[in-house]
């Protein structure tokens, strides 16, 4: 188990607190370089195992979807909103820029805790964290579901795209950013907004990712 402040601690020595490209009003800690923080998450940790740090990067998804609510505030505003995934928070963080009553940061991974609450620092928010595994139980009774990059692997895909029909049958608004992930429905949503998104040929496939914000009707 690795402490908490040892966490923040290799964050904060292993990234750089910058501007993402298509979101530059917000501030997140975030590596310059994939592979060598791959490398040192598990070897300087010791800690054999570890999810790769997602949280260490802003994805094409992500920064859709963040750069769709702070222009469309009131897609947030007032709501109570739950940021599935959230890895750096810059979703969670944009919603609560917009407005939301209130915005919880959901994500498994151990660093996430660490890594919200430090670029929720640093653009002057306040974000609730959860590290359940909010799949295991039916969705939280919110107004309002965020999800970026989650349609990456499969059967995981397929997973999360069931449990965010069923919350929209509960009533709640669920939005996605996604860059046309292999594991991305083709039909059945609602496209609301699209984006080319700076990135990197480290990250994606090409500099420049074509990115959709879509509804579940």
């Amino acid at each position: 188990m690795i402490d908490p402040e040892a966490r923040r601690a290799f964050i904060l020595a292993n990234t750089r607190l910058q501007a993402p490209p298509h979101t530059p009003e917000l501030r997140l800690h975030l590596a310059d370089e994939v592979t060598p923080i791959w490398r040192m998450t598990e070897d300087e940790l010791g800690a054999i195992g570890l999810p790769p740090p997602f949280w260490a990067f802003a994805w094409a998804g992500g920064q859709a979807l963040a750069r769709y609510l702070l222009d469309q505030p009131e897609a947030a505003a007032g709501l109570d909103a739950v940021d599935f995934a959230t890895g750096s928070g810059i979703v969670a963080i944009a919603a609560a820029k917009a407005g939301a009553a209130s915005v919880l940061a959901a994500d498994i991974d151990p660093f996430c805790a660490a890594a919200v609450a430090l670029n929720a620092l640093a653009n002057g928010v306040r974000l609730h964290f959860t590290d359940a595994d909010l799949l295991d139980a039916a969705p939280p009774a919110a107004d309002l579901i965020l999800a970026g990059d989650i349609c990456y692997e499969q059967p995981l895909a397929g997973q999360v795209m069931g449990w965010l029909a069923a919350a929209r049958a509960a009533g709640t608004r669920v939005l996605i950013g996604d860059p046309g992930r292999s594991y991305f429905p083709k039909s059945g949503l609602a496209r609301l907004a699209e984006y080319r998104v700076p990135t990197t040929r480290e990250l994606e496939d090409s500099e420049v990712k074509r990115t959709a914000v879509w509804a579940l009707p």
